[in-house]
């Protein structure tokens, strides 16, 4: 069983550290659930779309402007620390729910949603490309639980993962925070602006990935249909 449990949680090299563990476990002992981390990762995800909104009526490379790209970058970060500290929550302080898994999953699809429709509608981005890219990570999502549905293990391989799309949205939010206006891509003659071109990193990458995991998937389903009955005794 606990084989399974662990195949069923993203690998994150973070999770083996020591503070995550203490902050997990302070959380657990305050009373705090982990569905309540989940429910808190969407209102950051929806800060962070919020934020991104906003640009598009600053003035480019004003403070206003930077602080919001800076401020979207950080709350993607807490998000995808929410999105750890829950889990830790759950198992390591003993606080698993019957509704876990769907706390687990169904926060996650709506945060990607806010935080990729938000860039899309971010100065420099493009709404058909934010929602495209939010299609694309809801079905790399759904393609990992369809596969475990029928049987196979829980993928979480990339190229464009969760902690990879959020982490080429902070780069491009912190790049167009702290550098100069005439640095952006459509200050040099570029078509699409950063948040858009991050946009189609994730939704090429995703394409990628969504056939990487149907392969995964595939294999697995293969030898679990090439299994003697020996095999599947206990």
């Amino acid at each position: 069983m606990q084989a399974h449990e662990d195949n069923a949680r993203r690998p994150v090299k973070a999770r083996g550290l020591a503070v995550m563990h203490r902050a997990a476990g302070t959380l657990a002992r305050a009373g705090v659930t982990p569905n309540a981390v989940s429910v808190a990762s969407v209102v950051l995800a929806a800060g962070a779309g919020a934020f991104l909104v906003f640009t598009a009526s600053l003035d480019a490379g004003s403070i206003g402007e930077r602080v919001a790209f800076l401020a979207s970058a950080c709350l993607i970060g807490l998000r995808l620390l929410a999105n750890l500290v829950d889990g830790l929550i759950a198992v390591e302080g003993g606080k698993r729910t019957p509704l876990g898994g769907v706390f687990n999953e169904f926060p996650d699809r709506v945060s990607d949603v806010l935080v990729l429709v938000g860039a899309g509608y971010a100065v420099g981005g493009s709404p058909k490309l934010g929602f495209l890219a939010a299609i694309v990570a809801v079905l790399i999502a759904y393609v990992r639980e369809l596969g475990h549905g029928l049987g196979a293990a829980h993928h979480f391989i990339g190229p464009m993962a969760k902690q990879q799309r959020m982490t080429t949205l902070i780069v491009a939010f912190v790049w167009l925070a702290v550098t100069p206006v005439a640095w952006r891509p459509e200050n040099q003659g570029a078509s699409l602006g950063l948040p858009a071109i991050a946009c189609v990193l994730i939704i090429a990458l995703g394409f990628v990935t969504l056939v990487r995991r149907l392969q995964r998937i595939a294999h697995d389903l293969r030898a679990l249909a090439t299994q003697s009955p020996a095999e599947d005794a206990p």
